[in-house]
């Protein structure tokens, strides 16, 4: 239609053309060609790829739009002065490799995970398209000259209530962690440091610390990384990992106490369960990388994003506990997928991994329940 009506108004004397017919000419033509869309530009393929796997993967914790802190406190990745400070490099690592010590999963393929190089690149395209204004210009001057020790001074007195003592411990982003170091350039740490996160918890310090104050802190961080113990991690297999043997307890009796969901069963009512024998089977809704570093013994690896390869084994007539760290976000939407999937006996472990490894209950690493 729009393009019948263009051709009808090109085929006009220009002299009969009003003002107001020559401006709704320009749009048609804008919107026939895509160089003008409702709403801004149109997006690109490798940004509705992006969309795509953000949607079903990240959106969980980080938000639908990147906005942060829909669970377990992960941070905004669409915030403007984020993206006009943070480098495409940082943000591939932080999805391929993840942040060790926090419940940021690894999903690279090279760590049994579903995203190869060019769907991590896909994702920075899509956080990519919300940025509004250009790159920031970053101080990167070579070397950092703070005093770590004074920096720790002043994250004690300034940082640590967020952060964590060593700056991990904290509700807030991991800033002592090596993943995330290694990642992060001095200049962007600085513009973190110096002008904060405008309308976030993250405060500006550039008045208060000064050039040299912001440059001890940022010793005291690059301190942290060079002492930070090298992890090592397992050769990577392919998803879907195997299921393992399910049930756990397979002629057991019936659990008792556990609420169906959307309702969630506590911790101590699981594990007092499982002593017991009773039958049931424990799925980590976690992204494998995640299941292999450490999982609740006997459970069997069912990520949230996509359990349907798993369907056709998991029992309909046994108890499905879905557990994931952060605490319940990830294993609440594979819950539900269960249930959409007609299984009909699924709860979700309360209180998720961190109380079950805080009350000191069986765990183990790698790829065996």
């Amino acid at each position: 239609m729009g393009g019948l009506l263009a051709c009808c108004l090109l085929a006009m004397p220009r002299r009969s053309l009003s003002p107001l017919l020559r401006i709704v000419l320009v749009v048609v033509l804008g919107v026939g060609s895509g160089t003008l869309e409702c709403g801004g530009a149109a997006q690109t393929a490798q940004e509705h790829k992006g969309e795509r796997l953000y949607g079903l993967m990240c959106s969980v914790c980080h938000g639908p739009t990147g906005q942060g802190y829909a669970a377990d406190q992960a941070p905004s990745l669409t915030h403007g002065d984020f993206l006009a400070a943070v480098e495409d490099g940082y943000l591939r690592l932080a999805i391929l490799e993840g942040r060790g010590g926090t419940t940021m999963s690894a999903w690279s393929s090279f760590r049994s995970g579903p995203l190869t190089m060019d769907d991590a690149n896909a994702v920075v395209s899509y956080l990519r398209s919300y940025g509004e204004r250009p790159a920031m210009t970053l101080d990167s001057r070579p070397p950092v000259t703070g005093d770590a020790m004074r920096g720790a001074e002043v994250f004690a007195g300034e940082c640590a209530v967020c952060h964590g003592a060593h700056g991990t411990e904290g509700p807030f982003v991991s800033i002592g962690g090596f993943d995330l170091l290694r990642a992060a350039s001095d200049g962007f740490l600085r513009q973190a440091i110096r002008d904060g996160r405008p309308g976030t918890a993250m405060p500006s310090f550039g008045r208060r610390l000064g050039d040299a104050g912001v440059d001890d802190v940022l010793a005291l961080l690059r301190s942290w990384q060079k002492s930070a113990p090298v992890v090592r991690t397992p050769p990577a297999k392919l998803p879907p990992l195997p299921l393992g043997p399910v049930p756990i307890h397979p002629h057991g009796p019936e659990p008792q106490g556990f609420a169906a969901t959307p309702l969630t069963t506590k911790v101590d009512v699981v594990k007092g369960q499982l002593d017991a024998g009773a039958r049931m089977a424990l799925l980590d809704a976690r992204a494998p990388s995640d299941y292999i570093g450490e999982h609740i013994a006997d459970a069997v690896s069912v990520p949230f994003y996509d359990p349907d390869p798993y369907f056709a084994q998991l029992p309909r007539d046994a108890w499905l506990v879905c557990y994931c760290s952060c605490p319940s976000a990830e294993s609440g939407q594979l819950a539900r997928k269960l249930m959409q999937a007609g299984f009909t006996k699924v709860t979700v472990l309360e209180e998720g991994l961190r109380v079950w490894k805080a009350r000191k209950y069986p765990t183990k690493s790698g790829f065996e329940p």
